[in-house]
């Protein structure tokens, strides 16, 4: 399956997935961040992120595509960003269209499941893509690296799409190439 054509058919489950997400907010669930050594974790407030995860290594070389070993343990429940390399370049925002190289990996089998290394850079627009993007992605500059840890509500939840499981947690490794 070509890249460009996955990030573009779940556009029905970016919309099931914003509902879900609007009602929590409308419900009072109250999220919030902390920083550790480039590494951002994001949970509901009544929740714990689990302690038995072991993320992925990244490789940190800048231009090459990353090698990334296989996460361990039970999956973080929350949200977890982690710079590899910190970018110079413009920042994206939520309201950025990106150009992005990445790399796909189930947390659950360690394989790749997609990459754009090997058909070049996808451009789109932040507000098109999952919700673990549309939060992890903000604040990222142009030559950065960031280690993604999407858990299932911010990916593509019990639904799955094309190749991506039902309730699957995805890691991805991104490096941003231009902000629009």
């Amino acid at each position: 399956m070509k890249f460009k054509a996955f990030f573009s058919k779940p556009l029905g489950i970016f919309a099931a997935i914003a509902v879900v997400a609007v009602a929590g907010v409308i419900a009072g669930v109250a999220t919030h961040h902390s920083q550790s050594k480039g590494t951002s974790v994001t949970q509901n407030s009544d929740s714990q992120a689990s302690t038995s995860a072991v993320l992925p290594q990244v490789s940190a070389n800048a231009g090459a595509a990353p090698t990334i070993s296989k996460p361990e343990g039970t999956p973080p429940s929350a949200l977890v960003t982690k710079d590899i390399i910190e970018g110079t370049g413009t920042a994206a925002t939520s309201a950025s269209t990106v150009t992005a190289q990445y790399v796909l990996m189930s947390w659950k089998t360690g394989t790749i499941i997609q990459s754009s290394w090997s058909q070049g850079p996808a451009t789109f627009p932040l507000s098109a893509v999952i919700p673990g993007w549309q939060q992890g992605i903000p604040g990222m500059k142009v030559g950065g690296r960031r280690l993604l840890v999407v858990p299932p509500a911010l990916g593509y939840g019990a639904a799955g799409s094309g190749p991506v499981g039902a309730n699957e947690t995805l890691v991805f490794v991104v490096d941003l190439v231009a902000v629009r």
